[in-house]
């Protein structure tokens, strides 16, 4: 079985689909992809059934109605952890998030908790946006920095990695949020936790097929969560614990080997003659 799984929630991404798994499949990285459909009427599910059916790594989750993106994931992450996947991404269905990136975050993972992936990190990468869009997200991320104290540049972006402890250490079902603020809810109920996240630098491509997602409630929503986090951190705007060390990576063959000649070495030397 793979470690690492793909969650792509999609409503109406007919089109976007087919094109977003052949690239997935195509990676040098094995992994899974999950997809969590909200049963699209333009019959993304069926077809999603259809790419499962010929492939193995491929699994589709369906929900009987459109119930927002934090929900979905939420369903995803569930999902995944009822498997023994340790990397869960979350990766947008419309093909703005590009898959090669992939292999990147994993990089980062083997020393973090959760990956972000940043638009804004050392420059501007965006594409396809008018110049409202770009600001409104850029003071998005300013505003949550300002009031949370969260430091990362793009905490409302939906490219992530999540280790397996990151997701067991969020109570799942408390998560109530959905668009932008949940993906600033998730990472600030792992950031006050003192957990190790890093950010990664990404190129965004706004969708060239199908509708956005975004509304005035969404952002509405997102306007209220980061005051509601804020207090739920006792209005700290650092982490209520002491940071955790990075995770421990495997020792790689090579070094096996040398630590193992080092140690025989060493105990060689230390023995009476």
């Amino acid at each position: 079985m793979n470690k690492t799984l793909v969650v792509v929630p999609t409503y109406n991404e007919r089109e976007n689909l087919p094109l977003l798994a052949q690239r997935l499949l195509s990676l040098p990285t094995p992994m899974d992809l999950l997809v969590v459909d909200d049963n699209s009427p333009d019959g993304t599910g069926k077809l999603a059934d259809e790419w499962a059916a010929k492939h193995a790594n491929i699994h589709v989750l369906h929900r009987t109605e459109k119930d927002g993106l934090g929900r979905a994931y939420i369903a995803g992450f569930t999902w995944a952890l009822t498997k023994e996947y340790e990397f869960v991404f979350e990766l947008d269905g419309d093909l703005s998030h590009n898959p090669d990136d992939i292999p990147l975050f994993l990089e980062a993972a083997q020393d973090a908790d959760l990956v972000l992936g940043s638009r804004y990190l050392n420059g501007i990468r965006v594409i396809n946006w008018p110049l409202s869009r770009l600001m409104l997200s850029k003071g998005a991320a300013q505003y949550v920095q300002i009031v949370t104290g969260m430091p990362f540049t793009d905490p409302t972006g939906g490219y992530k990695c999540f280790r397996r402890r990151a997701l067991q250490a969020i109570q799942l079902d408390t998560i109530h949020s959905n668009g932008y603020s949940f993906q600033i809810e998730m990472t600030h109920k792992l950031w006050r936790q003192g957990m190790r996240i890093v950010e990664v630098p990404i190129i965004f491509t706004d969708r060239f097929q199908g509708r956005s997602k975004m509304s005035r409630d969404i952002m509405r929503e997102a306007f209220w969560m980061v005051w509601r986090l804020l207090f739920q951190n006792k209005l700290r705007r650092r982490p209520n614990v002491p940071p955790m060390s990075p995770p421990a990576r495997p020792p790689s063959p090579a070094s096996s080997q040398r630590d193992e000649k080092g140690a025989a070495t060493r105990a060689g030397s230390a023995a009476p003659v």
